[in-house]
Protein backbone atom coordinates (compact mmCIF):
# COMPACT_ATOMS: atom_id res chain seq x y z
CA UNK A 1 0.00 0.00 0.00
CA UNK A 2 2.66 2.45 0.57
CA UNK A 3 4.49 1.79 -2.96
CA UNK A 4 0.33 1.96 -4.44
CA UNK A 5 0.11 5.64 -3.33
CA UNK A 6 3.31 6.56 -5.17
CA UNK A 7 2.45 5.35 -8.47
CA UNK A 8 -0.92 7.02 -8.09
CA UNK A 9 1.25 9.88 -8.17
CA UNK A 10 3.42 9.09 -10.72
CA UNK A 11 -0.03 8.51 -12.62
CA UNK A 12 -1.26 11.36 -12.14
CA UNK A 13 2.27 13.32 -12.96
CA UNK A 14 2.45 11.51 -16.40
CA UNK A 15 -1.08 12.88 -16.76
CA UNK A 16 -0.51 16.01 -16.18
CA UNK A 17 3.18 16.62 -17.89
CA UNK A 18 1.65 14.79 -21.06
CA UNK A 19 -0.42 17.91 -21.28
CA UNK A 20 3.09 20.04 -22.09
CA UNK A 21 4.30 17.37 -24.47
CA UNK A 22 4.40 19.75 -27.63
CA UNK A 23 6.55 22.53 -25.22
CA UNK A 24 8.69 20.02 -24.52
CA UNK A 25 9.13 18.83 -28.33
CA UNK A 26 9.85 23.02 -29.71
CA UNK A 27 12.57 22.86 -26.31
CA UNK A 28 14.46 20.09 -27.36
CA UNK A 29 14.34 20.98 -30.79
CA UNK A 30 15.65 24.26 -30.45
CA UNK A 31 18.16 23.07 -27.99
CA UNK A 32 19.88 21.49 -30.43
CA UNK A 33 20.63 24.50 -32.18
CA UNK A 34 23.72 25.02 -29.97
CA UNK A 35 25.21 22.24 -31.37
CA UNK A 36 25.27 23.80 -34.88
CA UNK A 37 27.87 26.38 -33.25
CA UNK A 38 29.41 24.02 -30.90
CA UNK A 39 29.83 21.72 -34.70
CA UNK A 40 31.50 24.84 -36.05
CA UNK A 41 33.65 26.01 -33.15
CA UNK A 42 35.64 22.82 -33.17
CA UNK A 43 35.61 22.10 -36.64
CA UNK A 44 37.72 25.27 -36.51
CA UNK A 45 39.57 24.57 -33.44
CA UNK A 46 40.87 20.82 -35.13
CA UNK A 47 41.90 22.71 -38.23
CA UNK A 48 43.63 25.22 -36.71
CA UNK A 49 45.66 22.28 -34.31
CA UNK A 50 45.98 20.24 -37.57
CA UNK A 51 46.00 17.25 -34.97
CA UNK A 52 43.92 15.39 -31.78
CA UNK A 53 43.53 17.46 -28.25
CA UNK A 54 43.78 14.63 -25.32
CA UNK A 55 42.79 11.80 -26.87
CA UNK A 56 39.84 13.38 -28.95
CA UNK A 57 39.50 14.02 -32.69
CA UNK A 58 36.92 16.04 -34.64
CA UNK A 59 34.92 12.78 -34.88
CA UNK A 60 35.16 12.00 -31.02
CA UNK A 61 34.30 15.31 -30.13
CA UNK A 62 31.04 15.62 -31.61
CA UNK A 63 29.80 12.16 -30.78
CA UNK A 64 31.05 13.39 -26.99
CA UNK A 65 28.51 16.54 -27.62
CA UNK A 66 25.57 14.23 -29.44
CA UNK A 67 25.95 12.04 -25.91
CA UNK A 68 25.65 15.12 -23.69
CA UNK A 69 22.75 15.95 -25.73
CA UNK A 70 21.07 12.87 -24.94
CA UNK A 71 22.20 11.88 -21.10
CA UNK A 72 20.92 15.85 -20.28
CA UNK A 73 17.78 15.41 -21.54
CA UNK A 74 17.52 12.14 -19.71
CA UNK A 75 18.55 13.13 -16.68
CA UNK A 76 17.92 16.87 -16.28
CA UNK A 77 15.08 18.12 -14.04
CA UNK A 78 12.70 20.22 -15.57
CA UNK A 79 11.05 23.29 -13.53
CA UNK A 80 10.69 20.69 -10.39
CA UNK A 81 12.64 23.50 -8.50
CA UNK A 82 10.13 26.01 -9.28
CA UNK A 83 7.21 23.83 -8.87
CA UNK A 84 8.54 22.78 -5.54
CA UNK A 85 9.33 26.20 -4.20
CA UNK A 86 5.80 27.16 -5.51
CA UNK A 87 4.07 24.58 -3.28
CA UNK A 88 6.29 26.30 -0.52
CA UNK A 89 5.68 29.18 -1.07
CA UNK A 90 1.78 29.55 -2.02
CA UNK A 91 1.25 26.73 1.15
CA UNK A 92 0.32 24.63 -1.26
CA UNK A 93 2.16 21.68 0.73
CA UNK A 94 -0.40 22.08 3.86
CA UNK A 95 -2.64 19.25 1.97
CA UNK A 96 0.48 17.19 1.87
CA UNK A 97 1.70 17.53 5.40
CA UNK A 98 -1.66 15.85 6.75
CA UNK A 99 -1.05 12.72 4.77
CA UNK A 100 0.52 9.90 5.42
CA UNK A 101 2.82 10.40 2.91
CA UNK A 102 6.45 11.76 1.87
CA UNK A 103 6.68 15.10 0.41
CA UNK A 104 10.04 14.10 -1.04
CA UNK A 105 8.98 10.73 -2.30
CA UNK A 106 5.67 12.52 -3.73
CA UNK A 107 7.64 14.72 -5.75
CA UNK A 108 10.41 12.27 -6.63
CA UNK A 109 7.48 9.96 -8.08
CA UNK A 110 6.24 13.09 -10.16
CA UNK A 111 10.12 13.78 -11.17
CA UNK A 112 10.19 9.89 -12.81
CA UNK A 113 6.74 10.60 -14.27
CA UNK A 114 8.18 14.15 -16.15
CA UNK A 115 11.56 12.21 -17.31
CA UNK A 116 9.69 9.63 -19.20
CA UNK A 117 7.25 12.11 -21.03
CA UNK A 118 10.10 14.17 -21.62
CA UNK A 119 12.19 11.18 -22.86
CA UNK A 120 9.38 9.91 -24.90
CA UNK A 121 8.66 13.32 -26.36
CA UNK A 122 12.05 14.58 -26.89
CA UNK A 123 13.72 11.25 -27.96
CA UNK A 124 12.53 11.82 -31.69
CA UNK A 125 14.28 15.30 -32.77
CA UNK A 126 17.32 13.59 -30.96
CA UNK A 127 17.07 10.66 -32.94
CA UNK A 128 17.23 12.75 -36.11
CA UNK A 129 20.65 14.34 -34.89
CA UNK A 130 21.74 11.50 -34.12
CA UNK A 131 20.93 9.72 -37.56
CA UNK A 132 22.44 12.97 -39.16
CA UNK A 133 25.82 12.15 -37.32
CA UNK A 134 25.91 8.89 -37.53
CA UNK A 135 29.05 8.39 -39.16
CA UNK A 136 30.71 9.61 -35.98
CA UNK A 137 29.26 7.25 -33.75
CA UNK A 138 30.90 4.30 -32.30
CA UNK A 139 29.15 1.82 -30.06
CA UNK A 140 31.04 0.25 -27.03
CA UNK A 141 31.62 -3.56 -27.76
CA UNK A 142 32.19 -4.28 -23.96
CA UNK A 143 28.23 -5.14 -22.73
CA UNK A 144 29.32 -4.32 -19.64
CA UNK A 145 30.10 -0.86 -20.66
CA UNK A 146 26.53 -0.05 -21.33
CA UNK A 147 25.64 -1.89 -17.87
CA UNK A 148 28.15 0.29 -16.10
CA UNK A 149 27.15 4.05 -18.08
CA UNK A 150 23.32 3.10 -17.65
CA UNK A 151 23.78 2.59 -14.11
CA UNK A 152 26.18 6.18 -13.96
CA UNK A 153 23.10 7.75 -15.74
CA UNK A 154 20.72 6.37 -13.37
CA UNK A 155 22.82 8.01 -10.48
CA UNK A 156 23.61 10.93 -12.68
CA UNK A 157 19.27 11.67 -12.49
CA UNK A 158 18.89 11.30 -9.00
CA UNK A 159 21.75 13.48 -7.75
CA UNK A 160 20.07 16.01 -10.12
CA UNK A 161 17.05 15.43 -8.47
CA UNK A 162 18.30 15.77 -4.89
CA UNK A 163 20.28 18.58 -5.20
CA UNK A 164 17.69 20.32 -7.15
CA UNK A 165 15.19 19.23 -4.11
CA UNK A 166 17.55 20.87 -1.49
CA UNK A 167 17.76 24.22 -3.54
CA UNK A 168 14.02 23.85 -3.94
CA UNK A 169 14.05 23.73 -0.31
CA UNK A 170 15.90 27.85 0.26
CA UNK A 171 12.46 28.95 -0.31
CA UNK A 172 11.55 28.20 3.28
CA UNK A 173 13.70 31.12 4.22
CA UNK A 174 13.95 33.22 1.25
CA UNK A 175 11.18 34.46 -1.36
CA UNK A 176 12.54 34.11 -4.87
CA UNK A 177 15.15 31.08 -5.32
CA UNK A 178 16.12 31.98 -8.77
CA UNK A 179 19.48 33.69 -7.71
CA UNK A 180 20.79 30.60 -5.83
CA UNK A 181 19.15 28.07 -8.65
CA UNK A 182 21.04 30.21 -11.41
CA UNK A 183 24.47 30.77 -9.94
CA UNK A 184 24.31 26.49 -8.91
CA UNK A 185 23.24 25.78 -12.64
CA UNK A 186 26.11 27.94 -14.09
CA UNK A 187 28.49 25.55 -12.03
CA UNK A 188 26.63 22.20 -13.03
CA UNK A 189 27.20 24.07 -17.10
CA UNK A 190 30.59 24.61 -16.54
CA UNK A 191 31.50 22.05 -14.61
CA UNK A 192 29.72 19.06 -15.46
CA UNK A 193 30.86 19.03 -18.78
CA UNK A 194 28.48 20.54 -20.86
CA UNK A 195 30.64 23.24 -22.19
CA UNK A 196 33.79 21.30 -22.47
CA UNK A 197 35.09 17.82 -22.03
CA UNK A 198 36.19 17.75 -18.07
CA UNK A 199 39.50 15.55 -18.97
CA UNK A 200 40.57 18.00 -21.79
CA UNK A 201 41.56 20.15 -18.80
CA UNK A 202 44.65 20.20 -16.90
CA UNK A 203 45.67 17.05 -14.86
CA UNK A 204 45.95 19.14 -11.39
CA UNK A 205 42.33 20.56 -12.56
CA UNK A 206 40.93 17.84 -13.19
CA UNK A 207 41.62 15.83 -10.28
CA UNK A 208 39.80 18.44 -8.25
CA UNK A 209 36.99 18.39 -10.58
CA UNK A 210 36.62 14.43 -9.97
CA UNK A 211 35.58 14.95 -6.01
CA UNK A 212 33.00 17.71 -7.05
CA UNK A 213 29.04 16.59 -7.92
CA UNK A 214 28.70 18.25 -11.35
CA UNK A 215 31.64 16.02 -12.31
CA UNK A 216 28.58 12.90 -11.74
CA UNK A 217 25.82 14.60 -13.25
CA UNK A 218 26.79 14.18 -16.74
CA UNK A 219 30.16 13.76 -17.77
CA UNK A 220 30.64 10.70 -15.81
CA UNK A 221 28.50 8.35 -17.71
CA UNK A 222 29.56 10.30 -21.17
CA UNK A 223 33.15 9.16 -20.53
CA UNK A 224 32.20 4.91 -19.48
CA UNK A 225 30.19 5.42 -22.59
CA UNK A 226 33.05 6.79 -24.46
CA UNK A 227 35.59 4.24 -22.92
CA UNK A 228 37.58 6.98 -21.35
CA UNK A 229 37.04 5.97 -17.95
CA UNK A 230 37.91 2.06 -17.24
CA UNK A 231 39.45 -0.01 -14.93
CA UNK A 232 40.28 1.42 -11.64
CA UNK A 233 39.61 5.12 -12.70
CA UNK A 234 35.79 3.28 -13.44
CA UNK A 235 35.52 1.85 -10.16
CA UNK A 236 36.34 5.25 -8.09
CA UNK A 237 34.40 7.28 -10.55
CA UNK A 238 31.22 4.86 -9.90
CA UNK A 239 31.86 4.55 -6.20
CA UNK A 240 32.18 8.43 -5.79
CA UNK A 241 29.55 9.05 -7.92
CA UNK A 242 27.43 6.46 -5.12
CA UNK A 243 28.97 8.56 -2.25
CA UNK A 244 27.45 12.04 -3.31
CA UNK A 245 24.22 10.05 -4.50
CA UNK A 246 23.72 9.22 -0.61
CA UNK A 247 25.32 12.67 0.32
CA UNK A 248 22.41 14.51 -1.98
CA UNK A 249 19.64 12.31 -0.60
CA UNK A 250 20.69 12.97 2.85
CA UNK A 251 20.95 16.73 1.91
CA UNK A 252 17.45 16.77 0.67
CA UNK A 253 15.82 15.13 3.62
CA UNK A 254 18.04 17.39 6.00
CA UNK A 255 16.76 20.96 4.25
CA UNK A 256 13.19 19.39 4.61
CA UNK A 257 13.65 18.70 8.08
CA UNK A 258 15.09 22.42 8.96
CA UNK A 259 12.48 23.97 6.47
CA UNK A 260 9.34 22.58 8.68
CA UNK A 261 10.91 23.46 11.60
CA UNK A 262 10.95 27.07 10.12
CA UNK A 263 7.77 26.92 7.92
CA UNK A 264 4.57 29.35 8.43
CA UNK A 265 1.26 27.25 7.25
CA UNK A 266 0.09 30.20 4.63
CA UNK A 267 -2.27 30.15 1.78
CA UNK A 268 -2.90 26.82 0.78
Amino acid sequence: MKVDKYVSVFNIGLQNTFVYRWNYFLRALFGLIPLAGTVFLWRAIFKERGGGLHGYDYSSMIYYYLLTILVSNLVTPTEDEWQIAADIREGQINALLTKPMSYLGYRFSIFLSGRLVYTFVTLPPIALIFFYFRGYIVLPRDPLTYLFATLSILMAAFIQFFITYSLAMMAFWVLEISTIVFIVYSFEYFLGGQMFPIDIMPAGIQAVMKWLPFYYELFCPVAIFLGRLKGPDLVQALLIQTGWLLLAWASANAMWRRGLGHYQAVGG
